[in-house]
C-alpha cells in the first residue's frame, strides 16, 4: 500500500519526508499488521506493507480496518499538529507567512496562514446543490453575528467572507473558486 499526499511545507517534515510525529500515529495503528517500509516506493511519500492476517478478529478487527482507512487523515492531521507546535512568531516575522496548502480531498484544500500574531485556518467552501449553498452563507453569517456578541468572548475568532481573504493573495485561482464563501478560523494569538 503506497500512499501519495500532499507535502505541505518543507518546516513540517521529518528526514524521511514526514515528520517524527506523524511516523509515530502510523506505527501505532496495528503494530501487528501494518509496517512501514523504507524507503517508499519511488513517486510517494510513504510505503506500509498491510499483513491482513494479522488484523484481529471482531470489534478490535473492525476498529484496525477502520483505522488503516483513515491513513491519509492521520498523515494530514498529524502534519497539521506538528506545524502548530513548531509554530514561532519569528518565522511569520521572517516572511513565512504564505499560507501553507492541505489537500485533504481532491479540489478540497484548506489554508494555514501563520502571521506574526496569530494562525489561521482558512476553508473554502465548496456545496453541490444550490441550496446547500443559501443554507451554509446563512449560518455562517449568524455564526460570525454571535461569535460577536460578549458571551463568545473568550472563543477563538471566526469570519465568513463571499471573496478570499488577504491571506490567500497569490494563491492558484482552482483552489480559490468556491461557491459558498471563506471560513476563517483564529488557531493562535501570542
Amino acid at each position: 500500500l503506497s500512499i501519495s499526499t500532499p507535502i505541505p511545507s518543507r518546516g513540517t517534515l521529518g528526514s524521511k519526508g514526514l515528520c517524527p510525529y506523524t511516523i509515530q500515529k502510523l506505527q501505532d495503528i496495528c503494530p501487528a499488521a501494518l509496517k512501514i517500509v523504507e524507503p517508499a516506493r519511488e513517486g510517494y511519500e510513504l510505503t506500509l506493507r498491510l499483513n491482513i492476517a494479522q488484523i484481529p478478529q471482531g470489534k478490535d478487527g473492525t476498529k484496525a480496518i477502520k483505522e488503516i482507512a483513515a491513513i491519509e487523515s492521520v498523515i494530514l492531521s498529524s502534519q497539521l499538529k506538528e506545524m502548530l507546535r513548531n509554530f514561532s512568531p519569528e518565522d511569520a516575522s521572517q516572511g513565512a507567512c504564505k499560507p501553507i496548502k492541505f489537500t485533504y480531498h481532491p479540489r478540497e484544500p484548506i489554508f494555514v496562514a501563520r502571521q506574526p500574531l496569530k494562525m489561521s485556518v482558512v476553508f473554502p467552501m465548496r456545496f453541490k446543490e444550490a441550496s446547500d449553498v443559501i443554507i451554509a452563507t446563512s449560518f455562517f453569517q449568524e455564526l460570525m453575528d454571535v461569535g460577536s456578541s460578549e458571551e463568545w468572548a473568550k472563543t477563538p475568532p471566526c469570519s465568513w467572507s463571499p471573496i478570499p481573504p488577504a491571506e490567500l493573495r497569490g494563491e492558484a485561482i482552482e483552489d480559490l473558486s468556491t461557491n459558498g464563501g471563506f471560513v476563517t478560523f483564529d488557531l493562535a494569538s501570542i
